[in-house]
């Protein structure tokens, strides 16, 4: 691929931009790994020199920039100030990110990204001018397509291997983007590949693992920089029954694919329930009465903990996928031959041969700081059984297919949704107005997938509700003007009440089976959409038992099992007083509706002495108010922390 025993220069970060600046031509077309695997640093660099140099263009590809978030205003950023200092410490932020939320990019530089870090850049108009939508698949293609002459990405070294390096938490573009790169530069074109060290990274071995002399520039300062880590967030009640219900169709001895974020955490805390506290789990189901998809679940999933174990195949390793396989839930190996992996499927395979085996696939991964650590710490007998790989062998089933297919076996690709339509139309990327929240990354690609795949199946997991601005609204709606998931290639969702099974249904039936879980205070309006068009019979009558959709029932369930409703199941990077804090923060923002705005100020008349929350009150800097504005914070803060405790 690449001529082998080539050392690599090594130079300081300025003297990289020169290189890149003598040797590239005017317009520099820079790849960037998707998320955490950039060289914040001589990014910034070059961004810097390009723009004293208006003869110069460059413009960058790159997925997932990673940013702070914002501090807000008042309580909010008393709250944020000191954890984002603690948790991301001295984390090199992007000055073209920082430029892309002020629209102040220059004219002679554009960065191309086809996904975001979600919400975060809908006002940008340079982001959503210049967002491409596509496929992660695709990704590699279109970028080398558009000129690359120029991928920058952030390695890992193991200590005393002086000629090799890890791609670490980033291989997914770049090995796809490799025998690209190499037919050009047969043909004489010059791309250079710059890579830096960071202390913090862990050796990912497997196809992770490559020659020094893959790099033309290595940085010789090693980073040691804070890396980028999104931290744990609160686990809602919501999310926790929406875990339930999808744990329940994962079938044991199968393939697992979950992403990022609340929701994925609740899933993951639900099979590992499942496995480890198995007649407190189906208690819990029990209570929840499963009846109406008994027989779904018994075909396709199971409540019983996992004799087999799973496989893990999911774009993203994340946190979850580590907590399943410590604790035996993801067990299951695969194997790098269509032979052995035959054996291994029929239980043939004698342990002498299962010592190459793979327990996870992954493309990138990205998570909490403790994450990584446990990441760097691994055994290498462990860290062996989880391979990072090219993006293309995950998402696709093209290009090695009898394996995969014998490696994925019941497959349960497990995404989330903000939006789904009574049609059965899946909603995760893209407003309505057409402003792109984040992007589709990989999510048509497994959905494809659970329907290529043998016993395979996609589930779209979302909440049925959510709260803005004191106005509460369904997540299932009559129309949508986009669509992520075109309603033909609806297969399964799961909201908090329950579970609806779409695939080769009438249209008719699927709103049905998508009514029985959505939140019982909109079920009537949506009836009548579909009634006035004609898509369900206007005798129709919703089943009783699907009427009682309530938060307030699933609450009083959450009660009666309160020990399986971990509010971080995963661990937690807030103290237990910003634990405290965060769910006063929330209680406030809540009340902050008309139909509400009595009982807060009644709340905070009635609240107790700043005797009663010491810690949170010195934590927030409003021990000792000064003024009215920071009484008010006291007053407000005091009724929050004393409705939540």
């Amino acid at each position: 691929m690449f001529l082998e025993g080539l050392m690599p220069q090594y130079c300081s970060i300025e003297h990289a931009v020169d290189q890149v600046l003598a040797r590239l031509p005017a317009h520099i077309h820079m790849g960037l790994p998707l998320g955490l695997g950039k060289p914040n640093r001589f990014v910034n660099a070059l961004y810097t020199r390009i723009k004293q140099l208006p003869e110069r263009r460059l413009t960058i590809y790159t997925a997932l920039s990673l940013g702070r978030p914002p501090l807000g205003d008042g309580l909010q950023r008393r709250f944020l100030e000191p954890f984002i200092e603690r948790v991301f410490a001295d984390y090199e932020e992007l000055d073209y990110l920082a430029d892309l939320h002020r629209d102040s990019l220059p004219e002679n530089i554009h960065v191309e990204q086809f996904f975001l870090q979600p919400g975060s850049l809908l006002n940008s108009q340079c982001t959503q001018q210049d967002y491409v939508s596509s496929n992660y698949s695709h990704a590699a293609r279109d970028i080398n397509a558009n000129g690359l002459n120029l991928v920058a990405q952030l390695v890992a070294k193991a200590p005393g291997q002086a000629d090799r390096l890890s791609l670490s938490c980033n291989p997914d573009i770049t090995l796809d983007l490799l025998p690209m790169i190499a037919k050009r530069r047969a043909a004489g074109e010059t791309i250079l590949m710059l890579g830096q060290v960071h202390a913090e990274l862990p050796v990912m071995p497997g196809d992770a693992e490559v020659d020094s002399g893959l790099f033309d520039l290595l940085i010789d300062e090693v980073e040691h920089r804070r890396l980028f880590s999104t931290p744990n967030m609160p686990v809602s009640f919501q999310d926790h029954f929406i875990g339930l219900h999808a744990s329940t169709l994962v079938r044991d001895g199968g393939t697992l694919q979950i992403g990022i974020g609340a929701m994925g955490d609740a899933l993951t805390a639900a099979l590992l329930a499942r496995e480890s506290e198995n007649p407190a789990y189906r208690a819990l189901l029990a209570d929840l009465d499963l009846t109406p998809w008994q027989q779904l679940i018994e075909r396709e999933g199971g409540q019983l903990p996992f004799a087999q174990g799973l496989y893990g195949c999911s774009e993203m390793f994340v946190n979850g996928l580590l907590a399943l396989v410590d604790a035996g839930v993801v067990r299951r190996k695969v194997y790098p031959d269509e032979a052995r992996q035959r054996l291994a499927n029929s239980g043939l395979l004698d342990e002498a041969a299962q010592t190459d085996g793979v327990l996870v696939h992954g493309g990138f991964f990205l998570g909490p700081q403790s994450f990584y650590q446990r990441l760097r710490e691994l055994p290498s007998s462990t860290l062996d059984t989880f391979n990072m790989t090219a993006i293309s062998y995950i998402n696709e089933l093209y290009g090695q297919e009898a394996l995969k297919r014998l490696q994925r076996r019941d497959a349960r690709f497990i995404n989330s949704a903000f939006t789904v339509t009574l049609l059965g139309a899946g909603v995760a990327d893209q407003l309505e107005d057409g402003r792109v929240l984040s992007g589709v990354g990989g999510q048509y690609n497994f959905v494809a997938q659970g329907h290529a795949l043998e016993g395979a199946r996609s589930i779209l997991i979302l909440r049925s509700w959510r709260e803005s601005a004191g106005v509460v609204s369904s997540n299932v709606v009559w129309e949508y003007g986009h669509c992520t998931i075109p309603r033909h290639l609806r297969d399964i969702v799961v909201t908090e009440y329950g579970i609806a099974d779409l695939r080769g249904k009438t249209d008719a039936k699927v709103i049905e089976a998508l009514l029985n879980i959505s939140d019982s205070r909109f079920q009537q309006g949506l009836i009548e959409q579909a009634q006035k068009v004609g898509k369900l019979p206007q005798d129709f009558i919703l089943d009783p038992r699907f009427t009682e959709n309530t938060p307030q029932r699933l609450q009083a369930i959450q009660a009666r099992h309160s020990r399986l409703f971990s509010e971080y199941p995963l661990g937690c990077d807030f103290s237990s007083e910003e634990q405290d804090l965060l769910r006063a923060l929330n209680w406030i923002k809540s009340k902050f509706k008309l139909s509400e705005i009595f009982e807060l100020g009644k709340a905070a008349l009635d609240a107790p002495e700043p005797s009663a929350f010491p810690a949170q009150l010195a934590r927030m800097r409003l021990e000792q108010p000064q003024g009215v504005k920071e009484e008010l914070y006291q007053r407000l803060l005091l009724a929050g922390l004393q409705a939540t405790a």
